[in-house]
């Protein structure tokens, strides 16, 4: 017992050690819900090393165990070499390096393998926003120019070039095309890349194909 004790407090072992804490605190965390295993993954990018395609938290936990336990028994063997001063100095040095590679090989072995049980999310893209509700930022929105404002999944909102397409043609009316104002409510229906904007129709939410309310409180379809 005093052997371990000796090497799990002696360097390198007790680097690893003081992180082994750290990791198994932020898991009783994660298990008492007050964090998310995914903090990091939108901070750090395990792909440069290796890691990518599991969860960072996951990844620097394996990462950290290994090293430590490699380390700690780098350190017991380490004791049983009758060398101080400068040689031993050197050997320990050399258990820090070899645990950290033999911990980087096999966090990467296992990244590889258990990947696949951790799908990566697509990317956000602009044809998100397509089928969605936008509030007109500019004076007006013709086939030119236009600004609109468009909340996303997530509660964010941006702002995003649009275009109305002419309808003078089709209504018959001189400015059909300027419906859309400062403050009107659109629907993003379509997106074009070359252009790098999307086109908007009027959105009137009386058109909603859902169920409406009658005065009495019921959805028209459900009063027979």
């Amino acid at each position: 017992m005093d052997e371990f004790l000796n090497a799990a407090l002696g360097f390198p072992a007790v680097i690893f050690g003081a992180a082994l804490v750290v990791v198994v605190c932020f898991w009783l965390l994660v298990l008492a819900g007050a964090a998310d295993q995914h903090s990091f993954d939108s901070d750090l990018d395990s792909g440069t090393v290796g890691f990518g395609g599991v969860p960072v938290t996951v990844s620097v936990s394996l990462l950290v165990v290994v090293a430590w336990f490699g380390s700690l028994t780098g350190t017991v063997l380490l004791h049983q070499v009758p060398a101080t001063g400068a040689p031993r100095a050197v050997l320990a040095i050399a258990v820090l390096a070899g645990s950290l590679f033999l911990a980087w090989g096999t966090v990467r072995l296992v990244a590889h393998l258990f990947r696949r049980y951790f799908p990566a999310e697509p990317p956000p893209s602009r044809k998100d926003f397509v089928g969605r509700v936008c509030t007109v930022r500019t004076g007006s929105v013709s086939a030119s120019f236009g600004q609109a404002e468009v909340a996303s999944a997530d509660g964010s909102t941006a702002i995003v070039q649009v275009r109305q397409a002419p309808r003078a043609a089709l209504l018959a009316e001189p400015h059909a095309e300027e419906l859309l104002v400062s403050g009107s409510t659109g629907l993003l229906y379509a997106y074009d890349e070359e252009g790098e904007f999307f086109w908007v129709s009027p959105y009137d939410a009386a058109l909603d194909p859902g169920p409406k309310a009658k005065p009495g409180g019921l959805p028209e379809n459900m009063n027979g």
